[in-house]
This record gives C-alpha cells, sequence and structure tokens, in this order.
C-alpha cells in the first residue's frame, strides 16, 4: 500500500472514530445522568419509575422514565445503538490499519516475543472474542448476580489480559489491545444485550404481553458497565502518545490503576447525580488525585535502568554512532525502512547537529519511553539507551 494513501485512509478513519465515539459517549453519559437524576414526584403515571425537568437551548424538557414499558408504544422511537457500532468498526478499522498492517513496527517487539506477523494479527483478533465471550460467561454466571464480585471479576479479566499482551506485543501494541479488548466488551454489550433486550420489550408491547422486568435489569447492568468502563478505555486508546505509559516493565499495572482513577472519577459523577452529597462524593476525587500521582511515580521509576558512571560518559562521536545504527532506518532524509518515505515528523539524525537539535525528543522517546526505535527493530540496547541518556543530560560534550 503507498505509504501516502495509507497515511490517508488513517487520517479519515482516526477523525471517523472521533466523531463516532464523541456521539456514543455523549448519548451513554447523557442518559446515566438522567438515570440517576430522575426523582420520584406526587401525581405522576402508573408505571413511571421517576421525572426529570431539564433546560436546554432556551426550551425546557420533561422525561419521563417506565421501569418495564409504558402501556403503549409511540409512532416514532429513538433508538441509540448506531454510535457504539460506527465506533467499534471505525475503531477495528484504524487497528488493521495501523497496527495489523505495520505489525513489524507497531505491534511485534522480539525483544519481548518472536512473533510472525500473522501470528501476532491472529493472537490480537483471537484475544478481542475471547475476552468478549469471558466477560458475558461472568456476567451470566452466579457472580453476575453480585454487583461487587462483578466489578472484581472483571477487573482481574483486564488485569489478566493486560499481563498478556505485555509479555506477547510491544507495550504500544499491548496498550491498544487492552483498550480494544475493552471496547469490544462495551460495543458488544449494546449490539449482543441492550438493544435485543429493547426489542424484545417492544415485540412484547406490540403483542399485547407484559415484558419480562428482567430484560431491562440486565440490559441497564451492561449499560452501567460500559458507563464505568468509558474513562480508562480514552485513556487507553490514546496511549500509544505517552511512552511512559506503555514503555514500563511492569506497564500492566499501570492498567490497573488506569482503570481504578478513571473507576473512581466516574463513581463521583454518578454518585452526584444520584443526589449523594457530603461523606457519600467527598472521598472520589482526592482517591482519584492519590492515584494519579502514585501513578506518576511508578511509571518514572524503573528498577532495571543501566546505571553508569560519571567517568563513562560517551564522546559526541560514539553518540552519533548509535544514532545513525538505531535511528537513521527511519529518521533520515532518505530512511532505509520501506515503512517510510520520509522521516516521521521531520526528525533527522543525519549528523551530530541534528541530533544535538532534536535532543530532548531522544531524551524522551528512546531512553526514557523507550518507545523508539518502533519494535525496537533495530534491536536498541538498555545500554545504549543509557549511554545516550547520560550524553545529552551532561550536556553533550564533545
Amino acid at each position: 500500500m503507498d505509504i501516502l494513501f495509507q497515511d490517508w485512509i488513517n487520517l479519515i478513519l482516526r477523525w471517523a472514530h472521533l466523531i463516532t465515539g464523541i456521539a456514543w459517549i455523549g448519548s451513554s453519559f447523557y442518559f446515566v445522568w438522567l438515570d440517576l437524576s430522575l426523582r420520584k414526584r406526587p401525581d405522576m403515571d402508573e408505571g413511571v419509575y421517576g421525572e426529570a425537568w431539564m433546560v436546554h437551548g432556551g426550551g425546557f424538557y420533561h422525561v419521563n422514565k417506565w421501569m418495564v414499558a409504558p402501556k403503549s408504544m409511540p409512532a416514532d422511537l429513538h433508538w441509540f445503538k448506531y454510535e457504539a457500532y460506527f465506533t467499534w468498526l471505525t475503531g477495528f478499522a484504524l487497528l488493521v490499519t495501523m497496527y495489523y498492517w505495520s505489525a513489524e513496527s507497531y505491534l511485534i517487539d522480539p525483544s519481548v516475543l518472536a512473533l510472525t506477523k500473522m501470528d501476532a494479527i491472529l493472537i490480537g483478533l483471537g484475544s478481542l472474542f475471547a475476552g468478549w465471550v469471558i466477560y458475558d460467561i461472568l456476567c451470566k454466571s452466579a457472580i453476575g448476580k453480585s454487583t461487587g464480585k462483578l466489578a472484581v471479576a472483571l477487573f482481574i479479566l483486564i488485569m489478566v489480559a493486560a499481563y498478556f499482551f505485555t509479555h506477547v506485543f510491544s507495550g504500544r501494541g499491548a496498550f491498544i489491545h487492552v483498550g480494544a479488548m475493552i471496547g469490544t466488551i462495551m460495543a458488544a454489550n449494546v449490539f449482543r444485550i441492550i438493544i435485543p433486550n429493547q426489542k424484545k420489550v417492544v415485540a412484547s408491547l406490540m403483542a399485547g404481553e407484559k415484558p419480562d422486568p428482567a430484560l431491562g435489569l440486565q440490559a441497564k447492568q451492561r449499560s452501567t458497565h460500559n458507563n464505568y468502563l468509558t474513562l480508562p478505555v480514552l485513556l487507553m486508546m490514546i496511549s500509544n502518545h505517552y511512552s511512559m505509559l506503555f514503555s514500563h516493565d511492569q506497564s500492566w499495572l499501570i492498567v490497573g490503576l488506569i482503570l481504578i482513577i478513571g473507576g473512581l472519577v466516574r463513581h463521583f459523577f454518578n454518585t452526584r447525580n444520584a443526589g449523594g452529597t457530603g461523606k457519600a462524593i467527598v472521598w472520589q476525587l482526592p482517591a482519584a488525585g492519590v492515584g494519579m500521582a502514585v501513578l506518576a511515580m511508578f511509571a518514572s521509576y524503573d528498577p532495571n535502568a543501566v546505571k553508569l558512571a560519571d567517568e563513562d560518559i560517551i564522546t559526541a562521536d560514539h553518540a552519533l554512532a548509535i544514532v545513525q545504527t538505531r535511528c537513521t532506518a527511519c529518521h533520515s532524509q532518505n530512511p532505509r525502512d520501506e515503512g517510510f518515505d520520509e522521516a516521521p515528523a521531520g526528525v533527522m539524525f543525519d549528523d551530530l547537529a541534528q541530533i544535538e537539535a532534536n535532543a530532548q525528543r531522544v531524551l524522551a522517546q528512546a531512553v526514557i519511553g523507550r518507545a523508539m526505535p518502533l519494535g525496537n527493530i533495530t534491536e536498541m540496547t538498555d545500554e545504549e539507551r543509557a549511554q545516550l541518556g547520560q550524553w545529552i543530560r551532561a550536556g553533550m560534550p564533545e
């Protein structure tokens, strides 16, 4: 595939993914807020669980919720499903065009596990399917009857997946697959449970039958899961821009911290929207703040980093040799890597002046973050990273 054409496909899909994702998240957050904001008032119609009054855009809105369904169906009924479907479809297309098409650069890291391109792709696809199947089984099992036990089981499932991915794929590829697995679970909840259950309720009403209230409860359970998973999965999907997250030797633990922090923030808003005050909401955001501090300290600490003595600072010529050996396959006026027609982001290391001009990028991406070279395709060693970092921090002496 032509590189420029692939870039345009990537851009179009990424934009579409953002648009549909915003639509899905927006409607999801709105309905969870609405559900938690409903209040019981005198003189409500029979079967109405609660109502909410809202003002927006110069108009007033009055919304009622039936716990099961109203006695009759209106002529026009709005369904909220295509936002979820197209968010998953565009996200999966992005996964294919970036991580599967260029698996040798973005998905495979020989220092983690030597995989063929096809093996890596099959593992990735299989994990998305397996994640949904295991999650669905948990929800339908005895564990699913307890909100607390199911939450713990889901957390363990994602952590096991994160540990597996980080020991199979590159750090970048591992994080994106954790996010893709969670996103698949969320979209499948809509496609396999929420919408089918709603259709069964509508069909019962049309047939003059009383709908099964268990259908609504099951859909509600899955919708709540989607709500709490949204904030963590958002960070997972942009994690490829932040190497300090995915490059850590124990990055699967970082996944756990992200899940906890995102869940706490979401729980704060849900509790407040439900009318919680005082002790009910005072602890979530401070706890999330502490979690962020722990995350930052943990991600910044590398016990396995190679330590060098001050007298071991390399020369500028040595630094140039390392960079040109490990980095100019891509970052050169004439890249040798077939995946690039020109240097990524216009960054080139063809001479010492160019290296010095981009020294902070080298420090962040190759030394601290270890995100470069992509997939460590040139097999840059930890000692070389340490030597470059020491040379840059010492002021890049001759």
